[in-house]
């Protein structure tokens, strides 16, 4: 499996690897483009659920998100998530300071118990949008807190527990 094969979709308010996703998505518009909702739905968890596990107590959750994703695909209007937590941005190209930065921000909130999404942003050119002039950037929702290193542990902890009282 190569990593292509993998695509991050939120749900609820988390974001998650799904194996197959464009595969599937691909297959399914000439097939359910245009039954109902519920039917779509049933259909994408029941294809995404044979190379993902997905625990019993939330299909619903995830089949609300495949819905979601399978209308954005199809150029359809769709209802988008609303965004809960703080919204974080690793910015680098996966070298090792860029992951340890990942690290340190995933253990924190573990430590902390503050909620947020940590999306890693690999690409150059999208890397570039931000307009940081170095890596590894830290970005917490929306604003750069760092640029060029990997902050201190408590320096983290400082920026998230100031962002989540925002």
């Amino acid at each position: 499996m190569s990593q292509d094969d993998v695509t991050q979709i939120k749900v609820d308010d988390v974001m998650v690897g799904i194996i197959g996703f464009k595969a599937v998505m691909e297959g399914a518009a000439q097939e359910l483009a245009w039954k109902p909702d519920e039917e779509i739905r049933a259909e994408l968890l029941k294809r995404l659920s044979m190379k993902n596990y997905i625990p019993d107590r939330v299909k619903d959750r995830y089949a609300k998100a495949f819905l979601r994703e399978f209308k954005k695909f199809l150029g359809k209007p769709y209802e988008e998530e609303p965004a809960g937590g703080l919204q974080i941005k690793v910015l680098g190209p996966g070298c090792t300071q860029c992951d340890r930065l990942e690290q340190e921000l995933m253990a924190v909130m573990a430590e902390t118990g503050i909620v947020g999404n940590i999306d890693h942003v690999r690409e150059p050119k999208e890397i570039a949008k931000y307009g940081v002039m170095g890596t590894p950037a830290l970005l917490i929702n929306g604003k750069v807190k760092s640029v060029g290193s990997v902050p201190p542990r408590n320096k983290i902890k400082e920026w998230l527990k100031e962002a989540e009282k925002q």
